[in-house]
């Protein structure tokens, strides 16, 4: 005979006392690790660390939790255990309720002190300038492309990349109107009304709505809820939440792996070397031909894997000169990259070695 529902409740609730008294002694032992690195002046965040965590309990679970599920839990324990060491103030392209705050509240929890800023730049310069500790930046979304401020700000600030971290992008259509037939103005950021295409031409199409376009998705969803029922936001879940403005429709996005890649940004910082790192540099090559193609072969003599090379305009060039923005896979203190920066000792800006992304 099959366990009745008020049973099975009480064995999940027996469970979840087992699993706060086990989280309760976790969190002594990270108390007491923040005080060791305290005393040691090391710093509280080590993405290289948590990744190999990640990969130990990967391979070791054989239950129901597949590894999307498994991330979502224990980031969330890392993230509660790191406040718990210290607190940290973290910079990210703002405003409060986009997916870079979302993506910054996942890896440094809800304890942690957080300044939404109005540009790429400004997260650079509160980082550079010691406001805050970390700073949180865009850097490509795999529909729309890299992200130029970044790079550009990655050149100009003397920032280290310390981690890299990928958020999947989901839009969202809410409104406090009762039907979507009843809307007639719709707020959302530019990018949000090109990646909804199809959404948009489905449901909207036959009905007159005005499209106008805003600064952010958070600032749409505060808009659609001033205005009232025949007003709409395009914008995430976290936004519509954070205005409580009641979601009608929820993935309207075109690509269902609409993914951005972030980069969490820090000054004087050095990973560790872990099993599996990624090299971010800026390559300032002379403007001689055969000067990349070089390049590029004793990145393949040595047996490096380039992952992503970008050429971006040296500003104030009367001509068309570049410098290019590369990741590689391996650490800086790996031999081969070593020989690398020994050959190009004046072309090269390290940016960071890191853990490869989650």
């Amino acid at each position: 005979m099959s366990q009745s529902l008020e049973a099975l409740r009480r064995q999940i609730d027996a469970i979840d006392d087992q699993l706060l008294e086990l989280l309760n002694s976790r969190m002594q032992i990270v108390k007491e690790v923040g005080r060791l690195k305290k005393a040691q002046n090391t710093v509280i965040y080590r993405p290289e660390r948590e990744k190999q965590i990640l990969e130990r309990l990967q391979q070791k679970t054989a239950g129901l939790l597949n590894r999307q599920a498994l991330e979502a839990i224990f980031l969330e324990i890392f993230a509660a255990s790191r406040t718990l060491e210290l607190p940290e103030k973290v910079a990210y392209l703002g405003p409060e309720g986009s997916f870079t705050h979302a993506l910054a509240e996942s890896r440094f929890g809800a304890m942690s002190e957080y300044f939404p800023l109005p540009t790429i730049a400004t997260v650079f310069e509160a980082v550079q300038t010691g406001k805050a500790r970390f700073g949180v930046v865009p850097i490509e979304n795999n529909q729309e492309g890299v992200v130029g401020e970044t790079m550009d700000s990655l050149e100009r600030f003397e920032l280290k990349i310390v981690a890299e971290a990928a958020q999947p992008i989901h839009f969202c259509l809410a409104s406090t109107a009762d039907s979507i037939r009843t809307i007639r103005k719709l707020y959302s950021k530019d990018i949000a009304f090109r990646q909804c295409r199809s959404f948009m031409a489905k449901y909207l199409a036959d009905q007159e709505v005005e499209i106008v376009p805003v600064n952010s998705t958070s600032e749409a969803a505060r808009l659609a809820l001033q205005e009232g029922a025949q007003t709409a936001a395009l914008c995430s879940v976290v936004a519509a939440k954070l205005y409580k403005l009641p979601v009608l429709f929820e993935n309207v996005e075109d690509a269902d792996n609409n993914i951005t890649r972030f980069l969490i940004l820090a000054k004087d910082f050095v990973n560790q070397k872990g099993p599996e790192d990624k090299t971010t540099i800026l390559a300032k090559l002379p403007d001689t031909p055969g000067s990349l193609a070089g390049f590029l072969q004793d990145f393949y003599t040595r047996g490096i894997n380039l992952t992503k090379i970008e050429s971006r305009p040296i500003r104030g060039n009367r001509g068309f000169a570049a410098w290019f923005y590369i990741e590689f896979e391996g650490h800086r203190d790996d031999a081969s990259v070593q020989e690398l920066f020994s050959l190009y000792a004046d072309r090269l800006i390290w940016l960071g070695s890191y853990a490869k992304m989650l």
